[in-house]
């Protein structure tokens, strides 16, 4: 790897906003993919894996694939939201019809503890799913979390500029659906930034500019294809004329952290009752009594964004690949 090149991990669930993502990453010549893993989320998880050994073989994008956690650390694993995602993962656009192939050896949890050790301070994590694989990793081994450039996720709800959950009122759906991984994660001894529905939901790519993509080449038809009933979604539920760029928003961080504006403190996520999933940060400047908060590391969240930049940088990526 060239010196100027940041090592990444990809863990994901794709799922139509990680497809985005990933090939955000390949358009990036900062960025090395290291690894995928994949987890249970958009939908099961041989379903993502498959996904992703489609999008890496289809677009070329040199890195193995490795499958990970199939259910969360302690709750039942919720159902998977076929309303979204489609069936298939990828908007039930007949993409992957046929499709086969198997993953590389190995659990993800594993290689992410190997790749990590491997390059001690150079892996970046990207983490756009439930957290369970990073969770299983650090279980297997903590000392990883000394040695990890930083660890990017898109996760989190944090009621910066009023804005809440989206798989209840309080929780953003990666956190909800392993509460006790995301805990784990934020209170780990590695560097976070939270890239979370208070920037996500603003990074909306409108219906025009999917359009104009799907005239630039084929990965611009491809996202075109699959994210027809993901845009009528947003239309219907959130009066969009367009899609959020959920997962694109985290991988833009890793190439422009200057789109973002970022709160620190330490980070807390509920584990049990009605707000399970909600994600909690106590910012640094702010004074408590004893808490749950107190002894645990400070992380990054992004309170704001240049959120048309974002979008920008999406249009640029997805148009280079031709």
């Amino acid at each position: 790897m060239a010196d100027t090149e940041t090592l990444v991990v990809f863990d994901t669930d794709p799922g139509i906003d990680d497809a985005m993502a990933l090939l955000f990453l390949k358009a990036q010549p900062s960025l090395k993919l290291a690894a995928v893993t994949t987890v249970f989320g958009n939908a099961e998880t041989d379903i993502t894996t498959r996904n992703a050994l489609y999008l890496t073989q289809r677009f070329g994008i040199d890195a193995p694939v490795y499958a990970g956690a199939t259910q969360p650390l302690t709750i039942a694993r919720r159902p998977a939201p076929t309303f979204i995602h489609g069936n298939d993962g990828l908007g039930d656009a007949d993409v992957v019809n046929g499709f086969s192939a198997k993953p590389a050896e190995g659990h993800a949890a594993e290689r992410i503890v190997e790749i990590v050790r491997a390059n001690p301070g150079r892996v970046t994590i990207l983490a756009v799913a439930p957290l369970t694989n990073l969770a299983l990793a650090l279980q297997r081994d903590p000392g990883i979390a000394t040695l990890v450039k930083d660890v990017v996720i898109m996760g989190g709800a944090f009621a910066w500029g009023g804005r809440r959950g989206n798989a209840t009122p309080v929780a953003e759906a990666n956190v909800h659906n392993d509460p006790h991984a995301a805990d784990m994660v934020f209170t780990a001894a590695w560097p976070v930034t939270a890239i979370g529905l208070d920037v996500t939901s603003h990074c909306v790519a409108n219906h025009d500019d999917a359009a104009d993509l799907a005239e630039s080449g084929e990965a611009g038809r491809f996202l075109w294809d699959i994210s027809r009933g993901y845009e009528e979604l947003y239309r219907r539920r959130n009066q969009l004329d367009g899609c959020c760029l959920h997962d694109v928003a985290a991988a833009a961080y890793l190439v422009a952290p200057e789109l973002f504006t970022l709160r620190s403190g330490p980070v807390r996520v509920v584990t049990e009752g009605i707000a399970i999933g909600q994600s909690i940060q106590k910012l640094d400047e702010h004074t408590f009594g004893p808490n749950a908060w107190d002894g645990h590391p400070s992380k990054l969240v992004a309170a704001n964004a240049d959120f048309a930049g974002v979008v920008e940088s999406y249009k640029t990526a997805v148009r280079s690949l031709g």
